[in-house]
């Protein structure tokens, strides 16, 4: 067993398919230096400018770009420095990314993997801030994909690299300096669409998104002292989603709650609710439960930005009161 940092999980995912496969190239707005977090730091002296490209600051641009060498054989990973501004680039990426492989009835692949931060923390404001992933895995022929850990960051972003189809790699800014044990199966690329059970438990299921996944796993730590026994399961991606995971846990706990950093209302939380309901409704004990954010711009002064994020007070409280029947 060794440590290794979220951010590093990324550097040597991205490493070794840049060794493994000449067809994975890297474009990005400074990525040549490292870019805003070092996760492609020292890559260009491995690799040379012609695999690393700088690009201006044109989303779309870039995105189109990389679609377009995707379809013609090239394994495109694309660094969009925040999701806010994958904004700039949804016509690309939904309208054409998406729905080549279908229009084109399966004769065009497109292998493109879009890296992004997101995430609530830092002060960042209401333009650097937001959870995008429900617009994303809203849209058929992409997937989604949100580690949680630096021991999924490198399997994940392996998978994705690999996938033949459009991947939205999603990583939360408050992760990439976080530390974790790798286990023995490290190096091995997690498939997409399959989640894990974190911690297990028999009283009430958490169903956690990225750095949620930490704050849900200290919560049931602290409540088993009281006899509260949580289980936490992580999807690690949104799509697709492995609802049979979710649901599993929920028909053994009979309790739920869904936790994201994302505004609660029209968020993963509620697809993930729908599906429990339609396939686990005879086993629940008491309704779910869901935590996110205030439907609000993400604000920038430290004070309010501690006040809007969800985090382990909002998952603890829930999980509470789903507990006592109070909801």
């Amino acid at each position: 067993m060794s440590r290794r940092r979220f951010v590093d999980g990324i550097r040597l995912a991205l490493r070794e398919e840049l060794e493994s496969d000449p067809d994975v190239c890297l474009y990005g707005e400074d990525i040549t230096l490292g870019g805003p977090f070092g996760a492609t730091r020292d890559l260009v002296d491995a690799f040379g400018e012609d695999r690393i490209r700088n690009t201006p600051i044109s989303e779309a641009t870039v995105v189109g770009l990389a679609i377009g060498a995707a379809t013609v054989g090239a394994r495109p990973v694309v660094e969009v420095m925040f999701v806010d501004f994958i904004t700039l680039a949804m016509d690309q990426l939904v309208n054409h990314g998406a729905k080549l492989h279908y229009m084109s009835g399966g004769q065009i692949k497109v292998p493109l993997t879009i890296r992004s931060t997101f995430g609530i923390g830092g002060g960042w404001g209401a333009h650097h801030s937001q959870s995008l992933e429900s617009w994303l895995m809203h849209v058929p022929g992409l997937k989604v994909a949100m580690p949680s850990c630096a021991a999924d960051t490198r399997g994940l972003l392996q998978a994705s690299i690999q996938d033949d189809s459009p991947v939205i790699f999603l990583e939360h800014r408050g992760l990439y300096f976080t530390s974790q044990e790798v286990g023995d199966d490290d190096g091995k690329p997690i498939p997409l669409g399959q989640a894990i059970v974190r911690r297990t438990g028999a009283d009430v299921t958490v169903v956690a998104l990225s750095q949620m996944v930490n704050d849900a796993l200290t919560v049931a730590e602290k409540l088993a002292t009281e006899g509260i026994d949580v289980e936490v399961v992580d999807p690690r991606t949104v799509a697709p989603l492995d609802i049979e995971t979710i649901v599993e846990s929920a028909r053994k706990t009979g309790r739920v709650v869904v936790a994201h950093e994302a505004v609660i209302s029209g968020g993963v939380g509620a697809e993930i609710v729908a599906q429990i309901q339609r396939e686990a409704f005879d086993y629940l004990d008491a309704p779910i439960v869901r935590v996110g954010a205030p439907t609000a711009p993400v604000p920038a002064a430290p004070a309010l930005e501690d006040l809007f994020a969800p985090g382990g007070d909002e998952i603890e409280a829930a999980v509470r009161a789903v507990v006592q029947g109070a909801v």
